[in-house]
C-alpha cells in the first residue's frame, strides 16, 4: 500500500533504483514469497525521464544512488560523485513534444502513435507505468505545469488523453495513470491549497476530461492530486477516488498518490488514502506503514478497505507482468 523505500535515493520524483532515475516502484515485499513483482514507474511529460548517466559497482552490480539535486536535470544542478571500481552506463530517451504542444495538433491518431512510441521505449528500459498524461485544466497562465497539461477545454483534453493512453496500453504490457485527479491548478502551496469548486463546475470542467479518458481508454491507473478540494485532500477523498471514479464511471484500475503527498504536516493522511480508495502511496515513506497499521489496529481503517487496495495492486502487477 506504499512504494519501496530506498535508502539514499531522492524521493522527489526519482525514488526508483532498479531503473536509475525512475520515479519510484511499488512494494517488492511479496516478490519472493508470492511472485508478485514490483512495478517500475517513470515520470516525464515529454517521454520517459530517467537518469542519463549512472554508475554501478563492478563486483556487485549495485547501482549508486543520487541525491535530490543530482537526480534532477541529468545532474546539471549537482554533478554526482564518481566511484572507484564502478562501470558507467548511459540511458538516452526520446524527448517528445510536451502535452500542450501535442494537443495543438487536435489529432487523436498522432497522439496514439506517440503513445505507441513511448511504449516501445518502456520495453527498452523495463518501465511498467509512464506517469502521464497530465490533464488538468489550464485555468491560470501562472500554473507551473501548464506545459504538461493539454488544454483549457475538457473535451479536447479527454479525447487526446484517451488516444495517448490507448497507444501506450495497446501492447498490454504497459500502463498510464491519468493525473492529477483533480483541480491541480497551481504549484505554489500545492499540497495545502484548497480549491473551492461547485459540483457543477467540477463535473462540467475539471472532472470531465478525466471522465472521457476513463470511459474511452480504461487507463491502468489514476494519480490523485496534492491539493484539497472543498476542504478534503484529493488522496483522502472517498467521494473522488471511489464514488465518482469507481462507482459512477466504472473505473476498475489502481489509484496512486502523487509523490510525497503524506510528508508535509498539512498533507494527506496515510490511512485515509486507503479508506478513500487511493490504493498506493508513492514513493513510500517510513511513517506511512506505522500510520496504516495503527489505523487498522484501532478500527479507523476497515480491513476490507486495505484488502481492496492490495488486491487492485496485485491485479495490475499480474496484468502487466503476465503473472
Amino acid at each position: 500500500m506504499y512504494g519501496n523505500i530506498t535508502a539514499g535515493a531522492s524521493t522527489l520524483g526519482s525514488a526508483g533504483i532498479r531503473v536509475p532515475g525512475s520515479a519510484g516502484e511499488t512494494s517488492e515485499a511479496l516478490e519472493a514469497s508470492r511472485q508478485i513483482p514490483s512495478l517500475i514507474m517513470a515520470d516525464g511529460p515529454a517521454g520517459l525521464r530517467l537518469r542519463q548517466c549512472y554508475q554501478a559497482d563492478r563486483a556487485t552490480g549495485e547501482v549508486y544512488g543520487a541525491g535530490v539535486l543530482g537526480s534532477l536535470e541529468n545532474g546539471f544542478l549537482e554533478a554526482p560523485p564518481r566511484h572507484e571500481s564502478a562501470d558507467t552506463y548511459y540511458q538516452f530517451c526520446t524527448a517528445f513534444p510536451v502535452g500542450t504542444a501535442l494537443a495543438q495538433s487536435w489529432d487523436p491518431d498522432l497522439l496514439a502513435q506517440v503513445g505507441r512510441a513511448v511504449s516501445r521505449e518502456m520495453d527498452e528500459f523495463h518501465v511498467d507505468l509512464w506517469l502521464a498524461p497530465g490533464m488538468n485544466i489550464q485555468r491560470n497562465p501562472l500554473c507551473g505545469r501548464n506545459f504538461e497539461y493539454y488544454s483549457e477545454d475538457p473535451l479536447l483534453t479527454g479525447t487526446l488523453a484517451a488516444a495517448i493512453t490507448a497507444g501506450v496500453q495497446e501492447s498490454g504490457r504497459h500502463g498510464v495513470p491519468l493525473k492529477h485527479f483533480a483541480c491541480n491548478n497551481q504549484e505554489d502551496n500545492r499540497m495545502a491549497v484548497d480549491a473551492r469548486v461547485s459540483e457543477r463546475a467540477l463535473r462540467e470542467i475539471y472532472l470531465r476530461g478525466f471522465e472521457i479518458a476513463v470511459k474511452a481508454a480504461a487507463p491502468a491507473a489514476v494519480m490523485s492530486a496534492y491539493n484539497c478540494i472543498n476542504g478534503v485532500h484529493a488522496a483522502n477523498s472517498r467521494d473522488l477516488c471511489t464514488v465518482v471514479l469507481r462507482q459512477e464511471w466504472g473505473f476498475a484500475g489502481l489509484v496512486m498518490s502523487d509523490w510525497n503527498t503524506t510528508v508535509p504536516q498539512d498533507g494527506s493522511t496515510p490511512w485515509r488514502c486507503a479508506w478513500a480508495g487511493n490504493d498506493v502511496i508513492m514513493p513510500g515513506n517510513p511513517h506511512d506503514d506505522a500510520d496504516i497499521r495503527a489505523a487498522l489496529a484501532d478500527g479507523r481503517l476497515p480491513e476490507t478497505a486495505a484488502r481492496q487496495s492490495a488486491a487492485r495492486l496485485i491485479a495490475l502487477a499480474s496484468a502487466l507482468r503476465g503473472g
